[in-house]
């Protein structure tokens, strides 16, 4: 049961972005007081659902409030929901964080085109438009990973928790590189000991190395050459197909870092810009500005690296088409490599969510047309989408697209977004992955996942956290060890 409410919240939260939603699960209390204080609410029992909600246009004027009740099988959920608010969802009833799955799957079985649009489109009520582009991502999926062992490889993930400033609509695990400057070796030393086991434990090669954040450039110089020494020296990581190191914010990024990294064989970055608005950047609290963007793309090109990776977010707060077409243009200009399209996804108690309210500004939703920009610059720039993922709260109930130039691709966003290969992944709120398929003869239990059962492939996948409090993952560095060894042992 908590599998289905997750996914029918999660289709109320799409239909109703502004209102307060719950789920009455079997066995739950349904005569609670609070309950009527809430703008929708609804009961599961036995494959029906009962659709409480608030109605405004029929309260208006009168003293009580109206609630409306209607009660339909769980099948006909998303049709009532479309009726009662005169609107569809572009991914349909799909409430996972991988629709392409789905694609992915049905191309895995045999099945045609048609096939698979049929059943996206007409099982799920996908929109043709996010069917196509589920199908187009699979296939091109489909034919990086046949070049790539990902059944018997592995691929390993470092974590660098601090950024110069943490911006307002993060939800990566991040501190403020100010406040923890004096703790940095100490963090490091931690996590030197998580790389040492990868290196003594696991014989073998990475398929790809990704160091991400958090910001890892916000580390000094000497420090990030600390790092890329220690971790080149243990793990033959010049045979990794893909080396990437986030530098993400423009402002931690210099000459002499970018220069760190090329000696040490990174062959992937990210310079992101998430829009080219100076406003806009004041508004959600990340403190660069569009000079930095340029200036920092225009030395990563001098230091030799060819696959630079930008970031944007659609739905930004006081951004339209207009706005969003400027940073693309703007971006077009400096010429990336790849491009990663990000829509906003701003929870209800999050800083941005709050500071908006208190500065008076109404978060925008993002729509088809600021999608199709984006889009329509990728292609101009000689980009193909090849990864796609989801969020929860995401404005407009879209996605997040990664387009590249072919060969370009960032393969471990592929990899740890199809959920084909383990992951090692070290650091503070580092998720290490184990995944096996059936014909290795492993046993293990498929643990519960945040997509729907329907979404799921053929594999087992278990799972290792690290915390995400960087003195606890510090105290506990030799228990995150031992943990990790007896995921990967079994």
């Amino acid at each position: 049961m908590p599998g289905l409410q997750y996914n029918i919240n999660a289709i109320l939260k799409a239909f109703f972005p502004d209102r307060e939603v719950r789920v009455i699960a079997d066995g739950e209390p349904v005569h609670d007081p609070k309950l009527l204080e809430l703008p929708v609410f609804m009961r599961c029992v036995n494959g029906m659902v009962l659709l409480t909600y608030f109605d405004s246009e029929i309260s208006s004027g009168l003293s009580d409030p109206k609630y409306v009740d209607r009660t339909v099988p769980l099948t006909h959920l998303y049709d009532l929901l479309c009726e009662l608010t005169g609107r569809t969802l572009p991914w349909g009833d799909l409430t996972g964080v991988r629709p392409t799955k789905l694609a992915m799957t049905g191309l895995r079985a045999g099945a045609d085109d048609k096939e698979i649009l049929d059943y996206m489109q007409g099982y799920h009520h996908v929109s043709e438009e996010k069917a196509m582009l589920a199908l187009d991502i699979a296939r091109r999926e489909s034919q990086i990973l046949s070049g790539i062992d990902h059944k018997n490889g592995y691929s390993l993930y470092i974590d660098i928790p601090f950024c110069p400033t943490t911006c307002l609509y993060c939800s990566f695990t991040s501190y403020s590189y100010a406040a923890w400057r004096d703790r940095i070796d100490e963090y490091l030393g931690a996590l030197f000991r998580e790389i040492d086991y990868a290196a003594e434990e696991i014989s073998r090669i990475p398929d790809t190395v990704y160091i991400g954040g958090g910001t890892p450039t916000s580390l000094e110089a000497e420090q990030l050459e600390k790092l890329l020494k220690y971790v080149t020296d243990r793990i033959d990581v010049k045979k990794a197909m893909e080396f990437t190191c986030e530098a993400g914010r423009p402002d931690s990024i210099t000459r002499e870092k970018l220069e760190i990294m090329k000696r040490y064989g990174v062959t992937r970055i990210s310079v992101n810009p998430q829009t080219m608005q100076q406003k806009t950047l004041d508004i959600i609290g990340r403190r660069t500005n569009p000079e930095q963007v340029r200036a920092a793309f225009g030395l990563a090109r001098e230091t030799g690296f060819d696959n630079i990776n930008m970031d944007i977010i659609l739905g930004l707060p006081g951004e339209g088409e207009e706005e969003v077409g400027d940073t693309l243009r703007q971006i077009e200009d400096m010429g990336p490599d790849a491009l990663t399209v990000h829509s906003l996804a701003v929870k209800r108690a999050s800083g941005l969510r709050e500071h908006l309210d208190e500065i008076g500004i109404e978060a925008l939703k993002n729509t088809d047309e600021t999608m199709r920009l984006a889009a329509g610059s990728a292609d101009r720039m000689g980009m193909k989408p090849y990864y796609l993922y989801r969020q929860k709260n995401m404005s407009g109930n879209f996605e997040n697209t990664g387009y590249s130039i072919p060969g370009r691709e960032g393969i471990y966003n592929i990899l740890i977004m199809e959920e084909v290969q383990s992951i090692v992944a070290l650091g503070a709120g580092a998720i290490s992955k184990r995944v096996d398929y059936p014909e290795t003869g492993n046993n293990m239990a498929s643990e519960e996942d945040e997509y729907s059962e329907n979404e799921r492939t053929a594999v087992n996948i278990t799972r290792c956290e690290n915390p995400k409090d960087i003195d606890n993952y510090i105290s506990r560095i030799d228990e995150l060890i031992l943990r990790k060894k007896k995921l990967y042992s079994q």
